[in-house]
This record gives structure tokens, C-alpha cells and sequence, in this order.
């Protein structure tokens, strides 16, 4: 089996941590799990933004373990 990166350790830590929180919440894991899914694509080698959508992920994570977090929004780009 392959050994994991850091960064995708990382990644794979707060996904874990993102369903562990959302067990709670209900309607909130098919948006987790379709901002996962739509951030996959992004390169490997593209450490930047990874680190940028990890500290990102990190933040919203911490708003979604308050207790007073009802609604998750998210800013949806239009072409």
C-alpha cells in the first residue's frame, strides 16, 4: 500500500473530521462531500491552493462544530 503525503494526511484529517462534525448537522454531508469531491481534481502539485483550501477547510470547520451553526453557505462562482 502507498504511503501518504503530509498534505494528503492532511486532507484525509480533515474529511474525517469534516463527517464526524456533520453527524449532528442534518443536510450537511452531501455539501461536504460535494466540495470534496469538486477539490479531487485539483493537481497534486498545485501545493498552494491545497494548503490555501486546507487552512479554508479549517476555519469552516470550526464554525460548523459551534453549537450555533444552523445553515452553511457557500459562494458559488457564475461564468
Amino acid at each position: 500500500m502507498a504511503r501518504h503525503s503530509n498534505l494528503q494526511k492532511q486532507v484525509l484529517s480533515l474529511y474525517r473530521n469534516f463527517l464526524r462534525a456533520s453527524k449532528n448537522k442534518p443536510g450537511f454531508l452531501p455539501q461536504i462531500q460535494a466540495e470534496f469531491r469538486r477539490n479531487a481534481q485539483i493537481s497534486r502539485t498545485d501545493i498552494m491552493f491545497i494548503e490555501y483550501l486546507i487552512r479554508r477547510g479549517q476555519r469552516q470547520l470550526e464554525q460548523l462544530r459551534d453549537v450555533h451553526t444552523k445553515q452553511m453557505g457557500a459562494f458559488v462562482r457564475t461564468k
